[in-house]
């Protein structure tokens, strides 16, 4: 079963390595989709693939790198799109 799940981050998530952390992580899992920093300072991804394997991701997102302080996260189920090839770092 495949999904899609749109994720925001809330904390010290800027500054720490959290998407390269992120982009590591979704590869080891085949997720592909985005992460993006926010003007905000949230972080911002967009992840399609098995739900097992989203779901893994979201589970390390809660964490982060070692460096992050991950205060919330808010996470919206979509419906699988199959439009993203890989895992990108976005500006």
């Amino acid at each position: 079963m495949m999904c899609r799940a749109h994720v925001t981050v809330r904390g010290r998530v800027q500054g720490v390595a959290f998407r390269y952390f992120t982009k590591e992580k979704a590869n080891s899992l085949g997720v592909k989709g985005w992460v993006r920093n926010l003007p905000d300072g949230r972080v911002e991804c967009e992840l399609e693939g098995r739900v097992d394997a989203v779901k893994s991701l979201i589970d390390f997102l809660r964490e982060g790198p070692r460096l992050a302080k991950v205060t919330g996260l808010d996470v919206e189920w979509l419906e699988y799109s199959g439009r993203y090839n890989d895992f990108r770092i976005v500006f």
